[in-house]
């Protein structure tokens, strides 16, 4: 009897085969190939500013040489999902502003809330932008892909990889799946959607949108300090190449002149941010001017705008929660229900467990180590997140002490399936080996499209800042003729 499966789970299977025939297809290039290719990735990397400054020194950022494949109708759902997400998290600085229960789920300190209070208004709460990402454990090769999509935490201000992400697809476009078509010749692999034209084109429109079309973009970061991935400067350059009027900019260089914002001699008329509220506020009490910046925010020209500084990862205990859900539509709800993972604020409390039974917490908490997670509720770059199945009960322990220390600083959030990859690498002695890799997705979605920041490590807490490496994810199609070489012989 013939089996018929949905067409999701179709869909699953035949990503399966694409998967499978990328690892074979590697396998079966010669040795020397692969370390001809290691060798131009990591020249091209370098040349094409893949890299991450660690007080003040570029290091090149690993790349994993074998791409991950997904199909056009993933990456739309992707798209869909992360979209839905995104415009439930832009409703936060309102509902925080209703709602006391809201103010306890995703605490502001009170400099802040200050700062919400002083610069939200009725025009922001009409029409704003947040441009972010989010992060999700997915296996795109699972038959129940969909299913398989969990979200576990937003990144809303500053996000890392408009240039990273289509850096290292044009890298791989350029040197990898040329190899690649040599042993499949059917292969058919493209790039996502460029990043940087996402990007650009939603502050375009968001000036379009506050009445300022064709002005002039600032792009705000701690421009002297050299830490991190630096993707600002990089990007400066790229628009400003293709006749966008992009400026780069410390806080300290802003001037604010009769109702104006200026960087040297030019006015500004929008801003992006890599700088979160909290590091302003720090701004603000060393003695640094900051009127500028919060001139920005209340005339609705910087992005993100206040709604990024909800990244906590509580707020996925206000999608999780029922208390919460008469704030969000059907559709909205759904899309909880399915793909964010159940999180709570850890503190003293009854609330209700991930299938909806009341239970004290800190017990449940206790009690179910092996299927939790405890991490911080603000702070990013992998630090202090501890896997209860992977930490000895002590430990466990004193993280739940230490959060009920200090209010408000830690979230607890059912444990995600983390997915194993294997990976192509060379090692010391220069030969080759396939190893395990966790993966972690970021998806970056605007109105046009999505990117997708494939992060990989042999660590179970993924993420560049901890030298994890990158793997690009790209849109492949499956031909008859692919489907047939995947086969088993």
């Amino acid at each position: 009897m013939e089996t018929i499966l949905p067409a999701a789970d179709q869909r699953g299977l035949q990503g399966l085969s694409l998967d499978s025939r990328l690892r074979r297809a590697f396998g079966e290039l010669p040795a020397q190939t692969i370390r001809e290719l290691a060798r131009r990735v990591r020249e091209e990397a370098e040349r094409r500013q893949l890299l991450y400054y660690r007080d003040g020194r570029p290091e090149v950022i690993n790349v994993m040489l074998r791409p991950s494949g997904i199909f056009p109708e993933q990456m739309q759902y992707f798209h869909y999902v992360s979209l839905t997400l995104l415009s439930a998290l832009k409703r936060m600085p309102d509902l925080y502003l209703l709602d006391l229960s809201i103010r306890e789920a995703v605490p502001l300190s009170p400099e802040e809330e200050r700062w919400l209070r002083e610069t939200w208004g009725p025009e922001h709460s009409a029409q704003h932008t947040v441009i972010g990402r989010l992060d999700a454990m997915i296996d795109f090769t699972s038959p129940s892909w969909k299913e398989a999509l969990h979200f576990m935490e937003p990144n809303l201000v500053g996000m890392g990889g408009i240039h990273l992400v289509p850096t290292l697809e044009d890298i791989l476009q350029d040197v990898v799946v040329p190899a690649l078509r040599q042993v499949v010749p059917e292969l058919d692999l493209q790039r996502a959607h460029d990043l940087r034209e996402l990007f650009i084109q939603e502050i375009l429109d968001h000036a379009d949108q506050i009445g300022r079309p064709g002005g002039s973009i600032c792009f705000i970061d701690p421009k002297y300090e050299m830490d991190g991935p630096n993707e600002l400067a990089t990007l400066t350059h790229y628009y400003r190449a293709r006749g966008i009027p992009v400026y780069h900019a410390d806080p300290t260089e802003l001037q604010l002149v009769d109702g104006e914002v200026f960087y040297q001699d030019r006015r500004i008329d929008v801003a992006y941010r890599d700088y979160e509220l909290s590091d302003l506020i720090d701004l603000e009490e060393e003695g640094v001017n900051v009127r500028p910046i919060q001139h920005l925010f209340r005339r609705n020209q910087m992005i993100s705008s206040l709604a990024g500084d909800f990244d906590h990862k509580s707020c996925f205990e206000v999608f999780t929660d029922p208390r919460f859900a008469g704030y969000f539509t059907p559709e909205q709800q759904q899309v909880f229900r399915r793909h964010v993972l159940w999180t709570r604020v850890l503190r003293e409390r009854k609330t209700t467990d991930p299938y909806g039974e009341v239970v004290d917490l800190v017990e449940h908490t206790r009690r179910n180590r092996e299927r939790l997670v405890i991490k911080p509720n603000r702070s990013y770059g992998g630090m202090d997140v501890l896997i209860g199945p992977s930490v000895e009960e002590a430990e466990w322990d004193q993280a739940i002490e230490t959060a009920l220390s200090e209010p408000g600083s830690r979230v607890v959030q059912s444990l995600a399936r983390i997915i194993a990859h294997e990976f192509p690498v060379i090692t010391e002695d220069n030969s080759i080996s396939v190893e395990p890799f966790y993966m972690v997705c970021g998806f970056c979605s605007t109105k046009y499209g999505i990117g997708i920041l494939g992060r990989a490590s042999q660590r179970q807490v993924v993420n560049v800042a901890q030298r994890g490496g990158m793997c690009a994810v790209m849109v492949g199609r499956t031909t008859e003729a692919m489907l047939a070489s995947a086969a088993p012989r």
